[in-house]
């Protein structure tokens, strides 16, 4: 189904890329032009082809490139802000796992195989199982979401996703009564991954988040397989990551390959390590400071010295109307 939600998230059509002129400009599906155009996707009006020109084409898995002509492109957008250069979104990351520079996960995530991968289903469902990605993936059709993405650190991206609500997931394997919380669990594996090898690591592997039960059923929460209309590189969470925008992106785990339900909150990484600076909700808020930085600017990449993008932070980064019914009553300078 296209989620389509107005106010905080509704932009032009014509301030994306479209979809067919951008896969022309790549080898990603190889010569299935002809297949893609006959699935009818939606035409979009003419829009700047530099938005993707930097696009680079990877290597997709199968299952992947027979969904991709099938997609819900633009089902959610944000209004007049340009999306990032797939450089910068691809360049400039935090994954500890490959390193604690910006530009580590980049320069070391290669030697991930994001295939075969399995999904473990686990906990208070009834229906939990080992997925391999490929048959864990067989119900969802893929939906672009353009979300704004801000950093506890303060910076902050416009990213192109590909993926499906977290909620369609939750209804397949039916949470039973008990199911309060949904823990994530990424891949632990130090052959491939430097940083887990790191005598001077404060991480104890593997990565751990978790999200309250309801706001993994908003419409807002998916799971993320793809960004700028292709498969996810693997400095970015391949193959499946979490995207929840509401809240600080290191709620984002990465290539995951565990998802349980549970009846009480999950100690999540690094609320273990710092409770003071990184709590369990972790949502957006300009009016709660970092200890050690405001958070009611950020900083926009690109970004330079000479040519800073320095912006006001929004409540819930912008999704305000969707979601602060989720935390009615609460206060949120404690629930940080």
């Amino acid at each position: 189904m296209l989620i389509k939600l107005a106010k905080a998230s509704d932009c032009k059509e014509s301030e994306v890329t479209p979809h067919v002129s951008y896969l022309s400009r790549r080898t990603l599906l190889g010569g299935s032009m002809l297949a893609l155009a006959a699935t009818g996707l939606p035409r979009m009006a003419a829009a700047d082809p530099s938005l993707y020109s930097d696009v680079e084409a990877g290597q997709a898995p199968r299952w992947f490139s027979e969904k991709l002509p099938h997609t819900q492109w633009q089902a959610m957008t944000v209004k007049g802000e340009a999306i990032t250069p797939f450089k910068d979104a691809t360049h400039y990351n935090n994954y500890y796992e490959f390193g604690t520079d910006k530009g580590d996960p980049a320069a070391n995530a290669g030697a991930l195989k994001a295939e075969p991968w399995t999904v473990l289903i686990d906990g208070e469902v009834g229906k939990p199982g080992r997925y391999a990605l490929e048959d864990f993936m067989k119900p969802h059709q893929l939906q672009e979401r353009i979300y704004r993405m801000r950093c506890v650190e303060a910076w902050s991206m416009v990213i192109p996703w590909l993926g499906f609500p977290l909620a369609e997931l939750l209804k397949q394997v039916e949470p039973t009564s008990k199911a309060k919380y949904i823990r994530f669990e990424t891949l632990n594996d130090p052959a491939v991954m430097p940083g887990q090898r790191s005598d001077f690591a404060l991480i104890q592997w593997p990565y751990v988040e978790g999200l309250r039960l309801d706001e993994a059923m908003n419409p807002l929460t998916i799971l993320a397989v793809g960004m700028y209309g292709r498969e996810l590189p693997n400095q970015n969470g391949a193959p499946l990551r979490l995207v929840v925008p509401w809240k600080y992106g290191f709620k984002g785990v990465k290539s995951i390959v565990r998802i349980s339900l549970v009846s009480e909150q999950p100690v999540t990484t690094w609320q273990n390590i710092a409770p003071d600076e990184y709590g369990f909700f972790a949502n957006v808020n300009p009016k709660v400071d970092h200890p050690r930085w405001t958070q009611a600017r950020e900083r926009r990449l690109p970004s330079g010295l000479f040519s800073p993008n320095v912006r006001d932070t929004l409540m819930f980064n912008g999704y305000e109307e969707e979601v602060a019914s989720l935390y009615a009553g609460m206060d949120l300078r404690k629930n940080y």
